[in-house]
């Protein structure tokens, strides 16, 4: 099965990756654990150009290709081999994010996100469950991190609040692969309610 985690920064996606991950190996499962941008080598080095410098660095077109290539490389080198052997992925992050942050929230880019994917993926998670969480609490999540990958969370609380907006929108469009989770409270009680959206 594959499992991508979704949701604005700062919403917890890397926490319940890792405790679902936790929870599947416990069962007997074989787990991937990955992210994007990144999950293989090529793609880990794209992420740096993308999630660090200013906010402008990239244009949202830019920002796309490089999200796909990123994407392509994980795609070729982590998930479709573990899918092959029969593990389970679980990705922090996959397509749909692309799909919000640069073809709905950096500019009107669906169809040219949409064109992308098409061409160079072509696959989409079994299931996607999107951390939904007040903006708000996220932003003051965020800046509780420190470190250099701040890039997106520097556009602002209006950017992480049509950001939201564009998660839940994207869940409404595809209710057969994606739920919504509430993502307030502690780690265990999201967590709690991840498993129970699987």
């Amino acid at each position: 099965m594959f499992i991508s985690l979704e949701g604005i920064d700062g919403c917890g996606k890397s926490t319940q990756a890792r405790l679902l991950a936790e929870a599947l190996r416990a069962r007997g499962r074989e787990v991937v654990l990955t992210r994007e941008p990144g999950g293989a080598p090529g793609a880990e080095a794209i992420r740096r150009l993308l999630v660090e410098g200013a906010p402008d660095r990239w244009s949202p077109e830019t920002e796309a290709l490089l999200f796909t290539a990123a994407r392509r490389d994980h795609l070729e080198r982590t998930v479709e081999p573990a899918l092959a052997r029969g593990a389970t992925v679980v990705t922090d992050r996959f397509a749909d994010s692309t799909r919000v942050y640069q073809g709905a929230t950096r500019g009107d880019l669906r169809a040219f996100v949409d064109a992308l994917h098409d061409l160079a993926i072509a696959r989409e998670p079994d299931r996607t469950l999107v951390l939904d969480l007040d903006p708000a609490a996220a932003h003051a999540r965020a800046a509780g991190r420190g470190g250099a990958e701040d890039r997106f969370e520097e556009f602002g609380l209006a950017f992480q609040q049509a950001l939201r907006t564009g998660f839940l929108r994207l869940a409404e469009t595809a209710p057969a692969r994606v739920r919504v989770v509430d993502a307030a409270g502690d780690a265990d009680a999201v967590h709690a309610r991840v498993m129970a959206a699987l």
